[in-house]
């Protein structure tokens, strides 16, 4: 999403610091998820994080004392809080990062880039994007985000445990009958997860067959009509996490659905659902079981 957003200048004696540091630990190349060829030092000690699923990645593998500023949306793990604050998610201040000289930023989209990655270049800073489509992209990013700090088998260590986890899911449903389901992201307006949203990977994973999978975009908003012509057997609502318990009503346009008047709608915190991060597998775990609470009896 673009950005207005201005830029105080640094001194020459801090960026000519900076680019020597660079220079001396030598640099490498990576490739983002939005296809771009980025240089980076070969030790990655200063980082900005502009999404709470990236801290979330950072601290996961280890390598949260290497964060100098996040976001106020950053809350997971609780040590998250006390990193200095950049802004938000969507209105991060360029002033603040830059004052931070973090050699690399990490960013969510590639929408987040197009005011300030080649101001921020200016400064010898580097942008990342991670942008997952779906749980292997997860599983990528965690693996990326570890190699460039220097936690590579930190982070192949969690991978692999994740990936187990997700598989056990997996098996427990193979042979159950799928349930159509709608993942309401918010009520008013209505918003779901669309072909582009992990979501919607999750979604198949735990059982079910998203009936907005075929939606363009990662969250689209949903017309009333749409919604009541979808006729889901089981919804999701978001609660517990970020979106707040004010999202967590029943969209009236889903209010006479099959999944509403039998009682299918399950509250899951959507921190676990729309933070493409290590937790996301505790929410395929919780979606799996709602969904299918036979399969996991004990």
């Amino acid at each position: 999403m673009t950005t207005c957003l201005l830029l105080s200048s640094l001194s020459c004696s801090t960026r000519q610091s900076q680019s020597e540091s660079s220079a001396g630990a030598g640099l490498r190349q990576i490739v983002d998820d939005a296809g771009r060829h980025i240089s980076i030092p070969a030790k990655v000690g200063r980082v900005v994080s502009l999404a709470p699923n990236l801290t979330e990645i950072l601290f996961a593998v280890g390598a949260g004392n290497t964060l100098v500023g996040d976001t106020t949306y950053c809350d997971y793990p609780a040590e998250a809080k006390g990193i200095e604050k950049v802004g938000d998610t969507l209105h991060p201040s360029l002033e603040r990062i830059i004052a931070l000289s973090p050699q690399l930023v990490l960013v969510s989209t590639a929408s987040q880039l197009e005011v300030f990655t080649e101001q921020l270049k200016a400064h010898n800073i580097e942008v990342f994007v991670t942008d997952p489509k779906d749980l292997e992209g997860v599983f990528r990013s965690v693996t990326q985000i570890g190699d460039i700090v220097g936690k590579t088998s930190e982070a192949k260590s969690l991978v692999d445990k994740l990936r187990e986890r997700a598989a056990n899911v997996e098996s427990a449903v193979r042979p159950l009958p799928r349930v159509r389901l709608f993942y309401q992201l918010s009520a008013e307006p209505l918003y779901t997860a669309g072909h582009d949203s992990f979501v919607t990977d999750l979604i198949n994973r735990a059982g079910g067959e998203s009936v907005t999978a075929s939606v363009p975009g990662a969250w689209p908003k949903y017309s009333a009509e749409s919604a009541l012509a979808a006729k889901p057997d089981a919804i999701i609502l978001p609660t517990g996490g970020s979106m707040g318990e004010g999202n967590s009503m029943v969209a009236e346009a889903l209010r006479n659905s099959p999944a509403a008047q039998r009682g299918r709608v399950y509250k899951i915190n959507d921190d676990h659902l729309v933070r493409p991060g290590p937790r996301a597998v505790d929410g395929l775990e919780e979606m799996a079981k709602a969904l299918h609470p036979d399969a996991f009896q004990q």
